[in-house]
């Protein structure tokens, strides 16, 4: 099949190591953002923050999470062009969802006399909230649509990402509490080039399973 959308697809990987030399552009960065922004979510609920990684001293921060675990990804930090922290609200709120109509108000998108009627959406939240307000498993869902959009995202705009799951939330949640502001990060995504001569997934085939064992059309 040849497709612009399958050859993005086709040509992404996760990649082992970086060149340190190679930055990602501004514009191509802005793209990024705004993709972010602009990911889908359940309600349009958006529970989520973005941190973006760029400076040296921010990255030396990301490099101290890894003290206890995951070191096979510490290297990335300082070696990727950034890093994003891909951050979920634990206990999503009406007034959280309050700011997303109000924002719906302002667009034009909601009368503003249909407020109150609105908040008929809110009852996803309450699906999946417990008894003490924590609706994290349903929020952080959302959050890794998020994510893979992102990673389209920069596989069109030719930029390479390694996902990783390999991080350490509670360090992260210690360092980067004023960014994140109760807010939880257990997934993060390195961008930028890799190095042509020591990153060995770049030359491997890419592998998945046969559309007939995963895909049934009724």
């Amino acid at each position: 099949m040849t497709h612009p959308i399958i050859t993005d697809l086709e040509t992404r990987y996760t990649t082992k190591k970086y060149d340190a030399t190679k930055r990602v552009s501004a514009d191509n960065l802005a793209v990024i953002c705004q993709a972010m922004r602009l990911s889908a979510s359940s309600i349009n609920s958006q529970p989520w923050k973005f941190i973006v990684i760029e400076s040296d001293q921010a990255k030396q921060r990301m490099h101290d999470t890894f003290a206890n675990k995951f070191q096979f990804n510490q290297p990335h930090i300082k070696t990727a062009s950034h890093i994003i922290l891909f951050a979920y609200n634990p206990k999503y709120s009406r007034a959280d969802y309050a700011n997303v109509i109000d924002a719906d108000i302002a667009s034009g998108r909601t009368p503003a006399d249909n407020r109150e009627q609105a908040f008929g959406a809110y009852a996803f939240v309450d699906l999946n909230t417990d008894a003490s307000g924590n609706n994290s498993a349903w929020t952080k869902a959302q959050t890794y649509i998020a994510l893979g959009n992102t990673m389209h995202t920069v596989a069109r705009l030719g930029i390479d990402s390694t996902p990783m799951e390999g991080v350490d939330s509670e360090l992260i949640s210690e360092l980067f509490a004023n960014e994140l502001d109760g807010y939880i990060c257990e997934v993060a995504l390195a961008i930028g080039y890799h190095e042509t001569q020591t990153d060995y997934n770049v030359k491997l085939p890419k592998s998945r399973l046969s559309q007939e064992q995963i895909i049934q059309i009724i």
